[in-house]
């Protein structure tokens, strides 16, 4: 099932969503400009890689210039194909304008980015001794959909499902449309526990604890930052 829009209109200019969305276009050309080898390259070295964060956690130096925490952050912007990127920058567009509305750009900013570094923990929890570069917005994305299922659950989702040559289009309830894609997500999390999986890299697996994970802290930290209270747009700086 793919978003097209929702039934949900912002009272503010969702600045934020559209620099997220803009930096992560950004991120991906430059890796689209780099030759195999140094997009290899540049992708261990910004990438979450989870073998390399446990030791720099144990205090074991991996002699990369960029310190391994800070991958936390920069994995955000990174993507693995054009459809990963695609993918993500949709529903992007179609949540994040509402939750940014609610939270106020600062805070917006903070919640997204804190939901992406731990969505990222919790794939590692998962995968602490994997080598597999791990990459994406999704993590975050899927903390943007844990706070909008809970303060937007009625709210009517237009979408899409692909089906070869056929595109049949739905209506329904954001609770039912987000709800199925959450337990989708920790399905098949479970279902794979056992394997190694990375972040939405189209060689590989897609890492489903991250984005169970981002959509459950998505809605715990949304209710710590007021996402239920409606404030002016005056307190969005």
């Amino acid at each position: 099932m793919v978003p097209l829009k929702d039934n949900n209109p912002t009272e503010i200019t969702p600045y934020v969503t559209y620099g997220l969305i803009a930096a992560n276009v950004l991120a991906f050309l430059y890796e689209a400009s780099l030759p195999p080898q140094a997009l290899n390259g540049f992708l261990h070295l910004a990438a979450v890689v989870p073998k390399e964060l446990t030791l720099s956690f144990a205090g074991i130096s991996v002699h990369q210039p960029v310190p391994e925490w800070a991958t936390l952050i920069t994995s955000q912007f990174l993507h693995g194909g054009f459809l990963h990127l695609v993918g993500n920058m949709l529903f992007l567009w179609v949540f994040g304008n509402n939750v940014e509305d609610k939270l106020g750009h600062f805070k917006y900013l903070l919640f997204y980015l804190s939901c992406g570094v731990l969505a990222s923990l919790t794939q590692w929890y998962f995968s602490q001794n994997s080598n597999i570069p791990s990459l994406g917005a999704s993590g975050a994305i899927a903390g943007v959909m844990g706070a909008y299922i809970f303060r937007f659950p009625n709210v009517e989702i237009l979408g899409v499902v692909p089906l070869g040559i056929f595109f049949p289009t739905f209506r329904v309830p954001a609770y039912f449309f987000l709800g199925f894609w959450f337990l989708q997500q920790a399905f098949y999390g479970v279902a794979t526990i056992e394997a190694p999986t990375n972040i939405g890299m189209e060689g590989g697996g897609i890492a489903y604890w991250a984005h169970a994970g981002g959509f459950i802290f998505g809605a715990i930290l949304g209710l710590i930052l007021g996402l239920f209270s409606d404030r002016s747009q005056e307190e969005s700086f």
